[in-house]
């Protein structure tokens, strides 16, 4: 089944600190915090430096937190490729996100053998509370 992930979270967390050092730049800033098949939750730890003016946690932090999720959901469901990209991905901010932890919840809405669709909730607060949905395509390159 094309929903059963093939890296675990901890394996993608490597892989990310492997071809993609500059995300978080040695800290633990995105992080994937679960694997599961049919989607995964990442997580932005939200710190001083993704706040905006009015002390809340900025639209391209929030993004970034979308972006990130489409690509763990790529690499732990169709493989090790670090050349899958973003083809396109819409996003709604529905309300203030305060620092610390906001949880993404991915899902693969579609996976063909070269776009996967998906959606995020970002959730973040004490009341857990929806402070941002996106959805996204990646391309995913042919196997060579």
């Amino acid at each position: 089944n094309a929903l059963t992930p093939v890296m675990s979270a901890d394996e993608i967390n490597l892989f990310l600190n492997e071809v993609f050092p500059q995300l978080n730049n040695g800290s633990e800033d995105y992080v994937a915090t679960e694997v599961f098949p049919g989607g995964c939750i990442v997580r932005l730890n939200a710190t001083d430096r993704h706040i905006r003016p009015g002390g809340t946690v900025s639209g391209p932090a929030l993004f970034t937190l979308a972006d990130i999720g489409g690509y763990v959901c790529v690499l732990s469901h169709a493989g090790r490729d670090a050349l899958s990209v973003t083809t396109n991905i819409s996003i709604n901010f529905m309300r203030k996100a305060e620092a610390g932890p906001i949880d993404g919840k991915c899902r693969i809405l579609k996976l063909g053998r070269s776009l996967m669709v998906f959606d995020i909730e970002m959730i973040a607060g004490p009341d857990q509370q929806v402070v941002a949905h996106a959805t996204g395509t990646y391309s995913i390159p042919p196997k060579r």
